[in-house]
Order: structure tokens, then sequence, then C-alpha cells
């Protein structure tokens, strides 16, 4: 006899074939009948889902049900936490992981109690290898899921051990056949002993033979469920009909004694799709989302936050709640099927409305805090504040943004300043102008908007102030000139017999970058192939320009593709509508640089496509070598059996997901690509293929051939209708921002990439206090001028706040949540070996976790690790 543990839960999509205001007119009334029935039967305990967002929206329209959530969570009946919201596990980086955690746990602990320390993801499309570390920040050391396992490739149970890309652990309890394995709805209740017999008892065999476990875990629960009614009695009429014993249990309850347990370890991502689906492909789905989500985060963590700590050391008043405010918009497009895409076009317009909102608050907090700094400093129109918000030095170059009545201004001389942009705006008659005598009419003159790439260096985190006088002549800028190469004394891009040919120290790449398109026959699930259809080379057949200055090249390729413009085309043989593509590919580099920027922007006109970007790198390895949330991995091609559908739900295709940065190398030479919200690889031969995009028109379909069987979803279920996603087929303009990077030696090295490419992500952050146009930064029309209260301002015109030793990444530096007046750096160690940081420990930080609290003063941080620390500002 087998003893089960049975733990009564709910499942809450916010969103998904149905809005986040569809789902709270249901918790309306699902979430008061759970408060009565745990309040009528204390011997009853339910889980909300591990996540804080759904207990916000229930409260937001009954705030008389705090309490009542507060006394049930302190009486250990109702389980809530740890998450905001229920994350996806592979395309958000580290930090938003981390912070989801943080800002859910404290919510509930300042509103309604202790949370659910357990990193409780029930139905996320898997989940990668570094994410026990990241459960570790916050001192949480269990994790239960659904998603992704195979016991006979893993841990052979499922109950292990999961190990972080580093050693750090989490003890592991996976539900193969779903969060609803003894899921009691009202049908299940009318014919108990049925359930019992063909579903119950199968599942809790199936969990004890998987492992040899004598106790098992049963969820018990399915979206948007109520709480089962009358538990004891039910449970006790199960066991006269079970072969096994039914206990009801908790989920902290069963993982305790899992600690208990000597478990089986496992090491690696956990996206096999052996029991359920984990959609392989679901990272190359609604792009643009993936790309927000990219740009949103770099905004909040590289530039925002570390821009309030500077507002800080410079007594600008600002506080987190409205920044944290900006995180929980984040976190509600970052849920598996919200930032996965599989979702209704009714939803992605509310998600399009939550970036929208979120852009805002980010552009608004930033205008502030730059515009209240050249206030205090009392800076003129030829004033430019440029910021370095990392904390490391910066050496290279950064765009600026300025408005002149000329185009013919300069720059000191060491800047090296040349205009790589800018747009003249004509004059306008009869403007009103306040002034102390009232109101008056006179005409505003034209202006020029210039974008001045600057020549720079600066110690971290802080500002620079740089004048610039009118000048009679103009500054150097990008000029059109013969050539089709670009280079410098690290690098050369050579445009040839339409072929990109890179050359470093070491190696001649040929033919390296390239575009191919093919057929998606998939849905917002999945991308899979149209029968008969292959994947077709896009020829770089445009015209090409260069355009150059002294420390600035480029190349401009300009032309169009055509390919069949629907799934009915490919399949024709004759007469097909063709799609006409226009695209437009920049690439950059200037006389430093080691990595070429790319800019490629496409009009897609076409239906049904998948469009991937080439890599060619002549690297012969079996490994592919990518950078994921805190660390490196390596990934392999695995066998694919003819018979694969034997074993998968899905086809487990060799497509792997990556955070910023992936390539192939060996002990001499590499390749990588950056991407900015591309997440998607493939390993074919010596060739990297990243997915630009996937479109489709259907939220589900069923018998594809890379997925055979019923649609994802409830497409096909019962009483439900095919749905149309035309907003999927992202017609219009895209534009994808990568960079292409070829170390060589020594720079081979885990930390040596990782600062080159952290490098490279480092921001442009300036601001110019001018009356041209108020409107370049929204808010600058309402921020008025202030008095000083404490006197002249004790800043000067360059400041430094904190500069550290690069050989780390910065995963996050912001005020701190639990503490006045203090700052926190989280610091992310990407290689294979410890780093020491003690140092700062004499400059006067103190370690914690992710949550502010203390903990051993080790100031180590382990390979593929983390470390937080705190200090007073």
């Amino acid at each position: 006899m087998v003893k089960a543990y049975f733990v009564n839960h709910t499942h809450w999509d916010r969103e998904w074939y149905f809005t986040t205001q569809d789902a709270q007119v249901l918790s309306d009334q699902l979430f008061t009948q759970v408060l009565d029935e745990l309040e009528e039967h204390p011997e009853a305990n339910f889980t909300l889902d591990g996540q804080m967002s759904i207990i916000d929206d229930y409260v937001e329209i009954h705030p008389e049900a705090k309490s009542r959530i507060h006394n049930l969570v302190e009486r250990k009946q109702l389980f809530i936490g740890p998450w905001y919201t229920q994350t996806d596990a592979l395309i958000p980086n580290a930090e938003s992981l981390v912070r989801n955690l943080i800002i859910g746990i404290l919510d509930a602990k300042e509103n309604f109690g202790e949370p659910m320390m357990l990193g409780y993801l029930p139905d996320t499309f898997g989940f990668n290898a570094n994410l026990p570390m990241i459960l570790n920040q916050v001192g949480i050391h269990d994790f239960l899921s659904w998603r992704g396992t195979n016991f006979k490739r893993q841990a052979n149970s499922v109950y292990f051990k999961w190990k972080a890309l580093g050693g750090k652990a989490v003890f592991a309890a996976n539900f193969p056949l779903g969060y609803y394995t003894g899921q009691i709805d009202l049908e299940s209740k009318n014919n108990l002993q049925d359930f019992v017999k063909n579903r119950l008892d199968q599942g809790i065999e199936f969990e004890a033979l998987n492992g040899h476990n004598a106790e098992v875990l049963v969820p018990s629960g399915i979206d948007q469920m109520n709480i089962i009614h009358n538990i004891s009695e039910t449970i006790t009429e199960v066991n006269k009909y079970s072969k096994n014993e039914l206990v009801i249990s908790t989920y902290p309850e069963f993982m305790a004694k899992l600690h208990q347990k000597d478990l089986p370890e496992y090491q690696g991502e956990l996206r096999y799709p052996t029991y359920s689906r984990v959609h392989r492909t679901i990272s190359s789905v609604r792009s643009r989302n993936k790309r927000n989500n990219f740009k949103l985060e770099q905004i909040i963590t590289r530039r925002l936050e570390p821009l309030m700590v500077i507002a800080k050391f410079a007594k600008v008043p600002i506080s987190n709640g409205i920044v944290i405010k900006l995180w929980k918009l984040l976190f509600n497009v970052q849920p598996h099927d919200t930032l996965g895409g599989s979702v209704t076009d009714n939803v992605a317009e509310d998600i399009n409305h939550r970036f929208k909102q979120a852009f805002e608050i980010a552009d608004g907090v930033e205008n502030y805090i730059k515009k209240r700094i050249a206030q205090s400093l009392a800076l003129s129109d030829h004033d430019v504040m440029v910021f370095n918000t990392d904390p490391y030095e910066f050496n290279g170059r950064k765009i600026v943004e300025i408005i002149s009545s000329s185009e013919n201004v300069c720059f000191p001389k060491e800047y090296d300043a040349v205009i790589v942009a800018k747009e003249e705006v004509p004059p306008r008659p009869h403007i009103m102008q306040l002034t102390p005598n009232g109101y008056e009419f006179k005409d505003e003159p034209g202006y020029f908007k210039l974008k001045v790439s600057l020549s720079i260096t600066m110690a971290g985190l802080g500002y620079r102030v740089i004048h610039f006088e009118d000048s009679e002549s103009s500054m150097p800028a990008l000029e059109q000139v013969q050539g089709d190469s670009i280079s410098n004394d690290n690098v050369k891009l050579i445009f040839k017999d339409g072929k990109f040919k890179l050359i470093n120290k070491n190696q001649v790449f040929t033919d390296i970058i390239s575009i191919y398109d093919q057929a998606n026959d998939g849905d917002t699930y999945d991308f899979s192939p149209l029968i008969d259809d292959s994947e077709m080379r896009l020829p770089w057949n445009g015209k090409l320009k260069k355009t150059s200055s002294a420390d600035i090249e480029q190349l401009v390729l300009s032309g169009e593709w055509q390919i069949p413009a629907t799934l009915a085309d490919r399949v024709k043989q004759s007469d097909k509508d063709m799609a006409v593509i226009k695209y437009k590919l920049v690439l950059s580099l200037s006389s430093t640089a080691k990595i070429v920027a790319a800019k490629l922007k496409i009009d897609n006109q076409a239906f049904s496509h998948r469009l991937r970007l080439r890599l060619k790198t002549g690297i012969n390895t079996e490994f592919v070598h990518a950078q994921i949330q805190g660390g490196f991995t390596k990934t392999k091609n695995i066998p694919i059996a003819d018979n694969w559908n034997d074993e998968f739900v899905e086809k487990p295709v060799n497509i792997y997901i990556f955070d910023r940065y992936v390539g192939l190398k060996d002990a001499e030479n590499g390749l990588y690509f950056l991407g900015k919200g591309q997440k998607e690889y493939e390993r074919v031969d010596d060739a990297l293929y990243i997915t630009l995009m996937a479109t489709t028109g259907e939220l589900g379909k069923p018998d594809l051939l890379w997925r055979p069987g019923r649609a994802s979803g409830d497409t096909t279920s019962v009483g439900h209708v095919m749905m149309p996603t035309p907003m999927a087929q992202e017609i219009g303009i895209n534009e994808f921002e990568f960079g292409l990077y070829a170390p060589c030696d020594e720079e081979l090295s885990e930390d040596k990439l990782s600062q080159e490419m952290n490098h490279w992500y480092s921001p442009s952050v300036s601001y110019q206090m001018q009356q041209y146009n108020l409107f370049v930064n929204r808010l600058d029309n309402k921020l008025w001028d202030i008095e000083n209260p404490t006197g002249d301002s004790q800043l000067g015109t360059d400041e430094t706040w904190l500069t550290i030793i690069p050989d780390v990444e910065v995963s996050a530096l912001y005020p701190a949540y639990t503490l006045k007046d203090h700052l926190v750096l989280r610091l992310s160690n990407m290689t294979e070996f410890a780093k020491d940081m003690s140092y700062l420990k004499d400059q006067g930080y103190i370690q914690v976790d992710g949550l502010e609290q203390t903990v051993t003063q080790s100031f180590k941080i382990q390979p593929y690790d983390m470390i937080t620390m705190i200090k007073k500002i």
C-alpha cells in the first residue's frame, strides 16, 4: 500500500483564451467560496496557485477580505506565494526571476502573512538549468512542477535533487500526470468508485513505480477549479475504494518529508516533452513580445534602477513604489502563456497595453531623475549630461541626443564626436509663451535634433557634464563613401558576391550571416513544418552603401525578398501569390570595437512562416556554448528516433533557448551571436540558426507534423471553437538588433566573454536641458524649476559613486526595499571559477540574501551563482 499525500489547489492562469478581467470575474465568486469553506472547515487547506498577483486582483474588489486571508494564511489553511506571477522560466532573465520572487514574498509578508516558500510552477513550459540557484537566492530549497521531465533519461524518479550549473540544489517533486492527478470535480464525486479505480489509483501507482516510492504526492485541482467541499468526508469515502491510503496534506508538509530521503540527483534543464508538452519552439511565437520583454528588462536593470541609486546619492527624492509597479507590469507579461504567446489576440492587445504603460513609467522616472539633477547643477542648453549606469569603468562610445539651433556645434576634441543621425525641424510662427509679464506670442525658431557618438572614458556609476559650443563648421558625420567593407584593428567585415565574410587575427569566417525562410504550419504554441516544404535561403540581393567617419564605419544593405504569401501558396505548383518583403541591414563598427553591431529591419507581408538567421562558423564542435540565466551551459544535439512519438508527445527537436548570447567555439576560435530578445537557436553542422520570428494565424491546431494529435490548449475541447490570431502574423515592420563577435585565444574564457559582452550591452543615457522641444522627454513640460531647500548643490560636474572590478556581472543595483537609504548590489558569477568579493566588505557592504536578510559573510560567489550585498547610501 502506498501512502498518498493529497493537496487541494486551484491553477489560475490570469489570462489565456480569456482575459485578466475575465479571470477577475471568476475569482470574485470562487475565491470567496474558498475563504468561506476554509473558515467553516478548520481541518481543510487550499493552495492558491503560488502567485500573489491573483490575490491583488481579488482584494482590489474585496478589500474587506484582506484580514480573512491573513488569518487563514497564519493558520496554515491558505497557502499563497511565493511568486508574484506564475512566470515563464526560460525567456525572462535571471534578475526578473529573482525579483518576481522577492516582490511576491515581500508583498505576502507585508499584507497577508508568511508565503509558501516553495518554487511552485505547476504548468510552466520547461525550466532553465540554473533555476535551483535562482530559488536559493531567497532561501527556497524546494521545487514542484509538472512539465519537462523524463525519468529514464534524468533522475529515474518523480522525486530527486535538482542541481544548478554550479551545484546549488533544490528538492524537486514532479507531477508526471499533471497538477490534476487527483482532481475531484462534481462528476468524480458522483462516480467516486470509478474515479478511484480508473484514475486516482493509476496515478498513485505510476508515481510509486518511478523511483520505488512508498509515499507520493497527489495534487488535486485544475484551472479555475473551486475548493473541494467537505474534503474530510470526501477523502474518507475515497479510502473505502482505494488500494492506497490517502491523507489530507500540504505541499510544505510533503516536501519536508523529501528532505529526509536519499534522492537521486539530476543536473540540467527540464524540457523533455515526455508526459506532457513543453512547446519547444514557443520562444519564437509573437516575437515582438519577446523583444519588448528584453528591452524592458534592460531598461529597468541597466538604466532606471542604477539612475535611482545615483538620485539617492545626489539627494534627489525618489521612491521605490513606482518602480515596483513597473516590475509588476513586467511580471504580468511574463507568465508562460502570456510571454510564450499562446493567447488570443484579445489578450495580446492587453499585453501590448501593459508594455506601453511600462515603457511610459520607465521613461517618466528616468526623465524626472535626470532633469532634477540637471536643475540642481543649473546646466545650460549647451551642456549635456552623460551617465554611466554601470558600476564599472567605461571606455568606448556612447550616444548622446541633443537639440541645437544649428547642426554646426563642436564638442571638446578628446571626445572624437561624430554625428550619426540628424533631423531638421522647421520654425513655427505665433507660438504662445508664458513670461513674467503674462502670455506673449512669438515665432519659434527651427532647430536640429542630433544624435552624436562620443568616445568617452568614465569611472563607474555616475555622470559627467560635457559642454559643447556653437561652431562655424559642422562636426564630422557619417558620409557615404566607396567600399564594401568595414574594419578596425580587431575585425574586418566584407560584403562580396552576395555574402558576408568576417576576418579576425586568427581566422576567416566565410558566408557568416544569411537569412532562411520556411513555411510555418504550426500555431501560437509551436512551429511545425509544412509537409513537402523545405527551408530556403533568401539572397542578400540588395543595394550596398557604405558610410564612414574618422571613427565609425557602416555597411547598409537594402533590398527585398519575394516569398509565397500564404501556406496555400507554398503548396501550389504554379500561380502562387508572392509577398514582397523589404529589408534593410545595417552593420556598424567603431575604431576600438570587437563586436559588429547589426540592425535588420524587415517589412513582413507574408503569412505563417519562420525567418531564421544562420551564423556559419566553420568551427567543428558538437557542443553549443550558450549563456543562460546566471551562467553558461553546453548543449548537444540528441539523436531523434524515427518513432519518436512512441516516447514523446511532441517531437524533441534540438532547438534550445539562450538568454543573451550563444556561439560555437574550439580551443582557439569562437563565433557568437549577441541577441536583443532573440531566444531560440539550433545547431546544424557548423552553423547556428537563430530564430527571428515564427508567425501564425491560429491559437491551436491539431495534427501538426511535429505535434500529432489534439490541438494544444482548449481549442479542440468539447464546446470550444477554433480561434484565429491575425496579430500573431506580425505583419508590418519588425526590427531585430544583434551583435557578431569572433573572440579568439584568451578572449574565449567565460570571464572575458562576459566582460566584453556586458560592455556591449551598456546603455547610452544622456540628458540636455533645452526649451526647443519639451516632448523629447515628455515630463520636461511639467517638471518646473525648484528651489533647493538645502542651499547650493554640492554636486560637481563629474561624479562617481561606485566602481567595482568587472570580472563579475551586475544582476541588479537598486535602492533597498526593506531598509531606508541603502542600496542593493547583486552580482552574478558567469564563470566556472569562484570569485572573491571581500574587497567590497572593506567598502562597507554587508552580505544578505535576496530578501535583504543577513547571511554568512563569506563574500565569495560560487561558480554560476549570485551574491547580494547591501550598503548604506
